[in-house]
C-alpha cells in the first residue's frame, strides 16, 4: 500500500476537504463530480489510485450549489464504487456529518431505520473504515461491520469558550434533553462549570415543548450543548425557558450546524446571546449574522487521517475526554416541574 493517502472530495463540503489536504500538505484528487443531462449523478475519478490509502471526504448534507442531502449521499457511494474498481488499496469515507442519523430507530410502526440502511450501502460499495464526527447516537458505530472513528468537537468548541472566558463558575453547562448528558458532562468538566438538564417532550417530529429544567441557572452564564442544530425551535424555546430561571445570557455550541427552514431568523430572533457551530456542514448563509459563530475541525481531521495511515491510536487525540464523573442524583431524578 502507498505510503502516501490521497484525499478525494464530493460537492457538499469542499472547502473543508480543501483545507484538510492544505494541513497535510497534500492536495484534493482529481475528480469530476457532475450530473449527466438526465441529472443522473456522474463520477469520474481523474487520478491514479491502485494500490493507494484513499480518503474521501464528503458530509451527507446540502452542498453550497444548493444540491440535496440524497445527491451528497449518491456521489459519495459512487466515488467509493469507482475508486474501489480502480483497484485503490483501502477506501476511508470521511463523513463529518452522518446524514439520516436521526432515523436510528423505529419510533413507530412501519418505519426504515434509516441510519443502517445508509451504514449498509456504504460498506456494499466498498467504504472499509468510516470516520465521522459526534454521531447523534453513539450506537450507530453498531450499525457497521467495519470500523467506525466517531471523533468529537469537543476540544475546539470548549477552547474557544475558554477564551471568550466562558468557563469555571461563570457558566452552567445546559444539556437540552435527557440524552445529551454524557455530551454536557465532558464540557462541564473540561471547563469546570456545574451542569443543568432541560426536559422536553415531542408532540410532532421537530417540535418540542420544554417541560422542566433540573438544576441552578440563576445568575450565571447558561451554555447550551448539543450535537447538532437542525430547526432552531427547541433552542429557542430552551433559551427562554433557562432565561426566565434566572440566567444572565444563553450560548449555544453545536457539532452540526444543519439550520433547516427559517432556523436562522428564528435563532436570530431568539435569547441566544451567540450559537457557535463547526463546519462540518458549509455555512454561507450564517456568514451575514452576527449572532454565528463557525469553526474550522479541519485539524481534528487532518490529525486522524495522519494517525490512521501510520496505524497509531486515534482516540489517543481525545485522551481523558471519556472520563467523567458520576452526575449529582438530583439530576438523574427529576423532581417534577418547578
Amino acid at each position: 500500500m502507498s505510503t502516501n493517502p490521497l484525499i478525494f472530495s464530493g460537492n457538499a463540503n469542499p472547502a473543508l476537504a480543501e483545507e484538510i489536504a492544505k494541513r497535510l500538505k497534500l492536495h484534493v484528487g482529481k475528480a469530476l463530480v457532475g450530473e449527466f443531462k438526465n441529472e443522473e449523478t456522474r463520477v469520474e475519478i481523474g487520478e491514479n489510485v491502485r494500490g493507494s490509502e484513499v480518503f474521501v471526504v464528503q458530509p451527507i448534507c446540502k452542498s453550497p450549489s444548493g444540491k440535496g442531502v440524497n445527491d451528497a449521499l449518491m456521489e459519495l457511494l459512487l466515488m467509493i464504487d469507482a475508486l474501489r474498481r480502480a483497484s485503490a488499496a483501502r477506501i476511508t469515507a470521511v463523513i463529518p456529518y452522518y446524514g439520516y442519523a436521526k432515523q436510528d430507530k423505529k419510533s413507530k410502526g412501519r418505519e426504515p431505520i434509516s441510519a443502517k440502511v445508509v451504514a449498509n450501502l456504504l460498506k456494499t460499495t466498498g467504504a472499509r473504515r468510516i470516520v465521522t464526527m459526534d454521531l447523534h447516537a453513539a450506537q450507530i458505530q453498531g450499525f457497521f461491520d467495519i470500523p467506525v472513528d466517531n471523533l468529537m468537537a469537543l476540544p475546539v468548541l470548549c477552547n474557544y469558550l475558554k477564551k471568550e472566558a466562558l468557563c469555571d463558575d461563570r457558566i452552567v453547562i445546559v444539556s437540552p434533553d435527557a440524552g445529551g448528558v454524557h455530551r454536557a458532562e465532558l464540557f462541564a468538566k473540561r471547563l469546570n462549570s456545574s451542569l443543568a438538564i432541560v426536559f422536553k417532550r415531542r408532540p410532532e417530529p421537530d417540535i418540542a415543548e420544554v417541560t422542566d429544567i433540573v438544576g441552578d441557572v440563576s445568575g450565571k452564564i447558561a451554555v447550551v450543548v448539543d450535537d447538532m442544530i437542525s430547526t432552531g425551535g427547541t433552542l429557542a424555546k430552551a433559551a427562554e425557558a433557562i432565561k426566565a430561571r434566572g440566567a444572565t445570557q444563553v450560548y449555544t455550541v453545536a457539532s452540526h450546524g444543519i439550520f433547516a427552514g427559517d432556523a436562522v431568523r428564528v435563532l436570530e430572533e431568539s435569547e441566544i446571546e451567540k450559537i457557535i457551530v463547526t463546519n462540518t456542514i458549509p455555512l454561507a448563509q450564517i456568514e451575514r449574522h452576527p449572532k454565528f459563530v463557525q469553526l474550522s475541525i479541519a485539524q481534528t481531521f487532518a490529525d486522524t487521517i495522519t494517525r490512521i495511515t501510520t496505524n497509531r491510536s486515534v482516540s489517543e487525540l481525545f485522551a481523558g475526554d471519556d472520563e467523567h464523573p458520576k452526575p449529582p442524583a438530583e439530576l438523574l431524578e427529576p423532581a417534577g416541574v418547578r
